[in-house]
């Protein structure tokens, strides 16, 4: 765990020095600065007043170097195929339980055959075009800038039912572990 370099990286970007860090915790500069280069392991209490401090909370200072802001560019995005009616599917970003994707429906063009469960929740927002939606026996239409959410469990079903191409921003949460996905 690097906390001392998560302090430094904060504290420089928020244009605080270490003399107003001590001050306000009551902390020696050497302390600090040991802190900092972590050559010493600061208590849960001490974080704690180094946090407040900054101005974040005491998570953000003890989380490990893959846990904080992951960025995809545009250009940079996986993109694979699904099903048999190969849907274009984007892939955003994800965390370790949350994933989002953009999923690209030629016209007449569907999830599959039949609905399918997993695990899970997922939430929709039509970004063009019309589709349908079915999840167990409630089924509806939906155009552009509709949403919908449902419990992936019960068997759903997505199609287009406009001429052109829909889009559709998916964000699905499970306990699985996605990061490892991107």
């Amino acid at each position: 765990m690097d906390i001392g370099s998560n302090i430094r990286t904060l504290r420089k970007r928020k244009n605080i020095t270490i003399a107003q860090i001590c001050e306000e915790t009551g902390l020696s500069q050497g302390f600090m600065s040991q802190v900092e280069t972590n050559k010493t392991s600061p208590s849960i209490a001490t974080l704690e007043s180094i946090a407040q401090a900054l101005k974040v909370p005491l998570a953000y200072l003890l989380l490990k170097k893959d846990e904080g802001m992951r960025i995809i560019r545009k250009d940079e995005r996986k993109i694979t195929t699904m099903g048999s009616q190969q849907l274009k599917v984007e892939h955003l970003s994800a965390t370790k339980n949350v994933r989002m994707m953009i999923v690209e429906f030629p016209p007449g063009a569907s999830t599959g055959d039949e609905p399918h469960a997993h695990e899970g929740e997922e939430v929709h927002v039509v970004i063009k075009g019309k589709i349908y939606a079915e999840h167990g026996s409630e089924g509806a239409e939906f155009e552009e800038g509709d949403s919908f959410s449902w419990t992936a469990c019960t068997p759903h079903y997505v199609k287009n039912i406009g001429e052109g191409w829909a889009t559709v921003l998916i964000a699905v949460y499970n306990q699985s572990d996605y990061s490892e996905l991107f």
